[in-house]
């Protein structure tokens, strides 16, 4: 069991931590680099034209330690979250489920609407200068939403009868019926369309991500089950 876990974790963990990176230095980092020419002044919205001198930036700028810092953590981000998935899946052996790649990507899937998608109803991803609530009532709240979630969908998927199924869907609902913490107004130094670009695209690349190191820790999980 053990050697299935670790295996998992750390196979499916780097490869999904570089597919992770590759999308997001392809699709994300660009609008980072885009939004902090808006924080610093360089460039503004609402003008006809830029200000400064930083126009001509390139795509993902000439900060090539700040990329390959983005590939270390997210390679040690993914394994993190392959041995959650791998622990899921040993907690599932235990209970008789087989798991094999097309179950580990419904836990991926899972694990994508517990970490970014539930916590992003209420908080979604903000781009640099965005001014918002207290930081520590955000990461409170974005915690809970995470633990409830994910109790939420385990109640729901081991559990028998509807008595389980409300309950879940009460976990899932409580911390948006709570609310996440915001200001009263609405502040941002970047054009909001660029804002709501960079959410989608984050969104999109944690899905991406989640999908294939679900998909690829069940795989492994099953082969690893089958040497067993």
């Amino acid at each position: 069991m053990l050697k299935q876990i670790g295996a998992s974790a750390l196979f499916a963990g780097l490869a999904a931590g570089v597919l992770a990176a590759l999308l997001q230095l392809w699709f994300v980092v660009p609008l980072l680099l885009e939004a902090e020419l808006y924080e610093s002044g360089a460039r503004a919205h609402f003008t006809d034209g830029y200000v400064g001198s930083d126009a001509g930036a390139p795509p993902l700028g000439d900060a090539l330690g700040r990329h390959m810092g983005t590939l270390a953590i997210n390679i040690v981000g993914w394994i993190g979250f392959g041995f959650v998935l791998a622990a899921g899946f040993a907690l599932a052996a235990r209970r008789g489920v087989a798991v094999d790649a097309r179950r580990g990507l419904l836990w991926g899937l899972g694990g994508f609407t517990a970490v970014a998608l539930a916590p992003s109803f209420g908080l979604p991803p903000e781009l640099p200068g965005t001014v918002a609530a207290e930081i520590t009532e955000r990461q409170t709240w974005w915690a809970f939403t995470v633990v409830a979630t994910a109790l939420g969908l385990a109640l729901m998927a081991f559990g028998r009868g509807p008595a389980w199924l409300a309950g879940g869907i009460a976990m899932i609902a409580a911390p948006h019926l709570i609310g996440a913490p915001h200001l009263d107004r609405y502040f941002g130094a970047a054009a909001p369309e660029l804002a709501a670009l960079f959410s989608t695209r984050a969104l999109g690349v944690s899905a991406a991500a989640w999908a294939f190191l679900g998909l690829a820790a069940g795989w492994i999980w099953s082969r690893e089950a089958q040497r067993a």
